[in-house]
Order: structure tokens, then C-alpha cells, then sequence
């Protein structure tokens, strides 16, 4: 259903409002591997690491999450209506999606993705072994999420607008940030979030490896990571 004409534009400048705080809230930071808390999934079939939610005090009605998922055997997965999925496969030898409409997607290494609705009812099928992915969840009506998986080879340079999160997940390999950053480096695992309050700031990597990056802007101001 369309929503219903707002010529002055109010409704929608309040949306994007409490969508910008609810991605802003959060200052740059590194989040090491080891402060990552564990979890059950939500239908009890398997353990999750989660890295951060927002806004950071929600429970059930989070924004958007982002975690590492451990699969030790075949299960299904935990239904988000209303939410966005992508998984990318971190370790281990992959596994077949298989969804209840006949759909199935195959995850191989070294890191093959998908993107998908948590409306759907999917299983997972590992290829041989337990396998840990990469687990980001938005609600598309306050954030949008874009998603790429990228090798660092020297430096990368990353330019953060207010309003606008980034996440970069070091997959393996180590890395520095510029000085002005004020940031810790990255090892395997860790996982940087980058913000800006007030101006457009500019964040440098420095090192090698490979990464997960991710652009989290308010519904209305999303594009695409070039």
C-alpha cells in the first residue's frame, strides 16, 4: 500500500530524523573479537556472536545487527519478518540455502554471500563441517545497508558523512588506522565503526588482509559502496 500524500513533508522529515539518530548514536570505536557476546539463536538452534545492534539499548526492535553466526549442523533459521538479511561465509567448507518455495542458494568459500528476506523460511544444509558467516539484519524502514566484501592491499580510505555509519570487519589479516583517527588497529576479527557528528570526516586503513565493509545510511539517503 502507497503511503499517503504529505505535500509539506513532515512525516517524512520526522522519519528520517529518528533514523539519523538511530544510526548516529554510536562514536567511532573498535569492537575486538574477544568483547563480542554469544548468544542462542532465536529459535534455539545454534549460537551467534553478536557485534552491535542499534539503537544500542534496543532489545526485539533493533534497527539493524550485525554478527557472526556458528552453524554446527543442519538447521533452520529464525524467521525477522520485517527485517533484510545478508550472510557472507567467513570459514569453513559452505552450505546450501534451501528455502520452503523450492529456492536454494549455495554459500561456497571463500566467501560467498546472499542477500535475503527474514520473512523467508530457510534451512541450512552444510556442505562438510560446521561453518561460521557473517551475519548482517536491517529494518529497511529506518536504515538501508549496503555490503561489500573487499581485499586491502596498502590502503583504503574511507569518507563518513554525518548521519551515516560504516562498519569495517577485518576478516583476516591486520591493519592501522590513520593518527587523526584515533583508533586502535585491527586484527583478524575486530570490527571498526565509523561516525561523524557534525562534519564529513575521513578515516584511513593501512595494512593487509580482507574486509567486510558495510554502509549503514537513514532510509532516504542510501547508494551504493563503489
Amino acid at each position: 500500500m502507497e503511503p499517503s500524500p504529505d505535500p509539506e513533508g513532515i512525516a517524512g522529515s520526522k522519519l528520517l530524523a529518528l533514523a539519523r539518530e538511530s544510526v548516529m548514536e554510536a562514536a567511532s570505536r573498535v569492537i575486538k573479537a574477544a568483547e563480542y557476546r554469544r548468544e542462542r539463536w532465536k529459535n534455539g538452534l545454534g549460537w551467534t556472536r553478536e557485534i552491535i545492534r542499534g539503537p544500542a539499548n534496543a532489545t526485539t526492535d533493533w534497527h539493524w545487527r550485525v554478527s557472526i553466526a556458528e552453524i554446527e549442523q543442519d538447521a533452520a533459521f529464525s524467521r525477522f519478518p520485517g527485517i533484510e538479511r545478508e550472510l557472507v561465509l567467513l570459514s569453513g567448507n559452505g552450505m546450501r540455502l534451501v528455502f520452503d518455495d523450492g529456492q536454494q542458494a549455495l554459500l561456497e568459500p571463500p566467501r560467498g554471500k546472499l542477500r535475503f528476506s527474514g520473512d523467508r523460511v530457510v534451512r541450512a544444509v552444510l556442505t562438510d563441517g560446521p561453518t561460521q558467516d557473517f551475519n548482517l539484519m536491517w529494518n529497511p524502514t529506518h536504515v538501508q545497508a549496503e555490503l561489500a566484501v573487499r581485499p586491502l592491499t596498502g590502503s583504503m580510505v574511507f569518507f563518513v558523512e554525518p548521519g551515516v555509519t560504516w562498519m569495517v570487519h577485518m576478516v583476516a589479516g591486520q591493519a592501522g588506522w590513520n593518527e587523526d583517527a584515533g583508533l586502535p588497529s585491527l586484527q583478524s576479527g575486530d570490527t571498526a565503526i565509523l561516525a561523524s557528528a557534525t562534519s564529513r570526516s575521513r578515516f584511513a586503513l593501512e595494512g593487509g588482509g580482507s574486509l567486510i565493509v558495510i554502509r549503514l545510511p537513514a532510509a532516504a539517503t542510501s547508494r551504493t559502496i563503489a
